[in-house]
Formats: C-alpha cells, sequence, structure tokens
C-alpha cells in the first residue's frame, strides 16, 4: 500500500492483497507503507512512482526491445485491479469506489499492483519524479524510442502541451536543428523555447494555405519526423502530410477524442512515409523511468520548466481550471 497525505475520502480496504503493493500518495510519487504476500522487489520505505501502463517483465513484449506493450498486463480501461477486477475502496458509506487506470493517484492510501510500481532510488526529488509516470515520458520516449530523431533533423510538432513541449525536449537532446511547434496558443511559443522549439506555427495565421503546406515550404518539401500531441484525426493527417517524402515518420500521440478514423492517401505511403503509434511514448516503465530521473539528476533533462504550478489538494479544482483555460503545463498537487 502507498501512503499519502490526503483524500480522507477514499480509504483501500484493509491490507494489501497478494502481489499488491500499499502506497501513500506524495503528488505522484509514493512510498511504500506495506507490501503483500509474494511481493519480492518492493519493501516499507521505497519511493515509486505508480504507472498506467503494466509491465510483468516476464512475457515476450516485456523482454523484447521492440515493444513495451506488456502481454499479461495489456493496456486496457477497466474500474478494479488488474488481477481480479475489484475494487480496495469504499467510500464513506461503505460503498465501492473504483480505481482509475490501476492508480488512483488522488488518494491518501492507495493500493497499486506490483506490475504498475516503478521503483526511484537516485535521489531525484518527488516533486520531479511525479512528472515521469506520464506526460514527460510520453514525449521524450516518442522522440527516442519511437521515431528515433537523429541529428539535425527537422520536426514538427501538433499541440505544445506537456507532450509536445517533451517530444521538443527529446529532439532537443538528441539534437534536431529545426523544431517546428504548431499550436493556437501563441504564449506557448515562449514557453516553448526553453524546451529547443526553434519555430512556431499559429494555424490561423498561415493566410489561404493548410500549415502543412507552410510547414513544407519551411523544410523544403517536409519534416524528417512529425508528431501528433492533440488528438484530432484530421491533425494527426496534417503532420502526416507535413513529413517528407521517402522516409519521413509520423508519430501518433494524441488519443482521437471523438473515435474518429484516421484517412491518409495510400500513395503517400507507397512514396515511403510511415505512421507509426505509442503508448508512453515506447518506454518500458520498470528500466527507462530510472534512466531519465538520473539523465535529471545529472543536468541533461529539463524537468523543473514543465512545473508551472503548486497547489494543496483543497484547490484541486484549481488545476483543472489552469490545465482547462491552457495556463498550466503541469500543476503539482501537494498532498
Amino acid at each position: 500500500m502507498l501512503n499519502s497525505y490526503a483524500s480522507p475520502v477514499l480509504n483501500p480496504s484493509a491490507g494489501p492483497f497478494p502481489g499488491n503493493v500499499k502506497v501513500g500518495e506524495l503528488l505522484y510519487a509514493n512510498v511504500v507503507e506495506s507490501v503483500g504476500e509474494g511481493v519480492e522487489k518492493f519493501k516499507e520505505g521505497d519511493i515509486v512512482v505508480p504507472v498506467f501502463l503494466g509491465s510483468c517483465e516476464e512475457c515476450w513484449d516485456c523482454e523484447s526491445e521492440s515493444s513495451n506493450i506488456c502481454t499479461k498486463f495489456a493496456f486496457k480501461v477497466e474500474v478494479g485491479m488488474p488481477r481480479d477486477g475489484t475494487s480496495r475502496f469504499r467510500d464513506g458509506k461503505g460503498e465501492t469506489l473504483h480505481h482509475f487506470l490501476f492508480v488512483s493517484s488522488f488518494a491518501e492510501y492507495t493500493v497499486v499492483d506490483v506490475a504498475h510500481l516503478v521503483k526511484i532510488d537516485c535521489g531525484i526529488a518527488v516533486d520531479k519524479a511525479c512528472l515521469l509516470s506520464c506526460g514527460v515520458s510520453t514525449g521524450v520516449g516518442a522522440a527516442w524510442k519511437v521515431a528515433e530523431v537523429h541529428k539535425g533533423s527537422s520536426v514538427a510538432i501538433f499541440g505544445l502541451g506537456t507532450i509536445g513541449l517533451a517530444v521538443a525536449e527529446g529532439a532537443r537532446l538528441r539534437g534536431a536543428s529545426k523544431i517546428i511547434g504548431v499550436d493556437l496558443n501563441t504564449e506557448k511559443f515562449t514557453v516553448g523555447k526553453q524546451f529547443g522549439v526553434t519555430y512556431f506555427l499559429n494555424p490561423k495565421d498561415c493566410q489561404d494555405k493548410p500549415v502543412y503546406e507552410v510547414i513544407k515550404e519551411m523544410t523544403n518539401g517536409g519534416v524528417d519526423y512529425s508528431f501528433e500531441c492533440i488528438g484530432l484525426a484530421s491533425l494527426m493527417n496534417d503532420a502526416f502530410l507535413s513529413s517528407r517524402p521517402g522516409g519521413g515518420k509520423t508519430v501518433i500521440l494524441g488519443v482521437e477524442m471523438h473515435g474518429a478514423p484516421l484517412s491518409i492517401n495510400s500513395m503517400e505511403i507507397l512514396r515511403g512515409k510511415s505512421v507509426m503509434g505509442s503508448l508512453f511514448g515506447g518506454m518500458k516503465p520498470k528500466s527507462d523511468i530510472p534512466l531519465l530521473a538520473q539523465r535529471y539528476l545529472d543536468k541533461e533533462l529539463n524537468l523543473d520548466n514543465f512545473i508551472t504550478h503548486k497547489v494543496s489538494f483543497e484547490d484541486i479544482n484549481k488545476a483543472f481550471d489552469l490545465l482547462q483555460q491552457g495556463k498550466s503545463l503541469r500543476c503539482v498537487i501537494w498532498m
């Protein structure tokens, strides 16, 4: 069980079950409070980060260098624990409350399966470690592990939220020479410079030209890598059309918010372009999150500038307001 500092409404039922760890939440990094039967790799007092993407570390996918989608704990959206589908939460009236993505991060205490926990023992501060459970890891991983951005390349990023800016950070660290950020919020350009964005495009300012045509003009035919980080099929298509013939890669990171299918011209595929998708930026949580933490401690990876606000748990609604208004990247909630 993980031990935390807030939310008296959510109370896990007594004791961790076999294969579970009881954790107390501090932001999105946690302290192990107790462990259940059969848990060997975690102990009381460990600093851990819960992640939505499970890893058994034993199946073909977990052992493969080309996949981060665990066969045993495949990603899905369900209401209970991953092994038995039941909940560990009850409200004050004794009624069942459901887990969210196997993590339940807004609880004073939560129970997490070991498949969804990553131990962090390098000494990184918890208000930085919490950024690595999603968002930042997804964007950096997409640039590093999915696209494999190369030195001197050109990159276009559609959407400069946390994931898009993390893509820029990853591309910057890989040595990309031109990083184009596309967003309707012009304030994101100033923010984007901190993560390596070199050019900014607001589609409203492109006059009668579609944004992908402007990008092609800027890059002599198209970018080497394009990333869609919003979740609109139309923008996924724009990102694809922005990539260069003969090897341009488009990486889809946004979850299509309307469930619309992606439709692309098959002739563009025959010209050597490709479309790729990923969960968690292709990162393997158990092994890659500690590496990112160490990169931060080595002053290579920029995490500090992703934290734009900090609030107490009582002001959690303010955090959501800031997010919806486009004024926040990551708001750390002190539990």
